[in-house]
């Protein structure tokens, strides 16, 4: 179901709202379970000094960097409790690679999230980044309090209905 807008460009209906203008959870029950992956991505901007603390394993509340990893796992699983319309899903795969860059200087943060499932992982995947994002601030916003996190996006996404999506870069 699409609506055309007054530039003729296709815009898909929203899902989670019914007839009556009104939230709604979607019903998945009729849709077939395929294979679905999501990849999000985000980054921490900080000092060069606070990146350096991070790498060293310096940082006062212990290892950054695999709390944060650890920290973006669990949102990926509860994302059905933090967002109100979302699905539980049984996550078959959640990985997080944080990668500091000095170039930046701070952290680059991508979860890839999969699923066999009647409904995609992008929620998921985004949850996990931007929890993880959160992590590094908690973890070291004493020694720096205007770290900015930033360029949280969905990456790809494939499987399901509306195939395989890529941004653009």
């Amino acid at each position: 179901m699409a609506k055309k807008t007054s530039k003729t460009k296709a815009v898909a209906a929203l899902t989670h709202i019914d007839a009556k203008g009104e939230a709604r959870m979607v019903d998945v029950s009729a849709k077939p379970d395929t294979e679905r992956v999501a990849v999000a991505e985000g980054q921490v901007i900080m000092t060069r000094k606070t990146l350096d603390l991070i790498i060293k394993g310096n940082a006062a509340k212990g290892d950054v960097l695999g709390t944060a990893r650890v920290a973006g796992i669990m949102a990926a699983k509860r994302t059905s409790d933090l967002i109100p319309l979302c699905h539980p899903l049984a996550l078959s795969k959640v990985t997080l690679d944080i990668t500091p860059d000095t170039k930046l200087p701070g952290c680059r943060v991508r979860a890839t999230v999969k699923v066999k499932g009647p409904t995609g992982v992008e929620m998921e995947a985004l949850t996990a980044v931007s929890v993880a994002c959160l992590t590094i601030y908690d973890m070291v916003k004493a020694v720096e309090r205007g770290i900015q996190i930033d360029a949280i996006r969905l990456v790809e996404k494939k499987g399901g209905k509306s195939g395989h999506y890529l941004a653009d870069y």
